[in-house]
């Protein structure tokens, strides 16, 4: 015992480099901590509405494991770690965000959530322009898009277009509802009153002259 207390009084006194090592090794900081994950940006406007195929980022404040991206099955839900089959679908996103805050509360104290429609596809991000249009068809809706901006898209007014009798057929919080538009107004005399911003899902609608 008294021989190895004399070598460890002669290491300790001698500035081994053994021991100069483990001085490091215990001064040296912490490695710094990984980057935490963080929301990417949405390409849809916030009151925009979850349909199948839209895929979507879901971020957790603090707890990035118990988020995901993942896509909106054809069944209108979407699973995440500790929340199973909940329906997304004519959910705006921070309607979802709530409802996946709620079953997480069950397990998280105070959950944060943010949901990122980081890839619109659904039918709920077209607008369409049916009727008497040169070319009707379903448009990819982009944000700030107008009448105007759909109407030259699909060709402009067929020749026999009840252009002032124009209307769009808009879905919103379960309830249709039609705004009145003069078309003919708007591109004839240049009424930019007509000019009605244009939601996802809307449908544009162009009525033949009466004769």
């Amino acid at each position: 015992m008294k021989i190895r207390a004399l070598v460890l009084a002669l290491l300790l006194g001698s500035g081994s480099p053994l021991v100069l090592a483990q001085d490091k090794a215990a001064a040296a900081p912490p490695a710094p901590a990984a980057p935490t994950q963080t929301p990417a940006e949405s390409p849809v406007p916030a009151d925009y509405i979850i349909g199948p195929g839209d895929t979507l980022q879901i971020f957790v404040w603090r707890n990035p494991e118990l988020g995901a991206t993942v896509p909106v099955r054809p069944d209108g839900k979407i699973s995440t770690p500790l929340v199973e089959d909940m329906v997304a679908v004519n959910k705006d996103p921070s309607t979802l965000a709530r409802d996946i805050e709620k079953v997480l509360g069950e397990y998280v104290r105070s959950p944060q959530v943010n949901v990122i429609v980081t890839q619109p596809a659904s039918v709920f991000s077209q607008v369409k322009i049916i009727g008497q249009v040169v070319r009707p068809q379903a448009l990819a809706y982009r944000e700030g898009m107008t009448v105007l901006d759909a109407v030259l898209a699909v060709g402009g007014l067929a020749p026999y277009a009840a252009g002032n009798r124009a209307r769009i057929v808009r879905t919103q919080d379960g309830q249709q509802q039609e705004i009145k538009i003069k078309l003919a107004a708007l591109i004839n005399d240049g009424d930019m009153k007509q000019n009605v911003a244009l939601k996802p899902g809307d449908v544009l609608v162009v009525p033949e002259t009466r004769f």
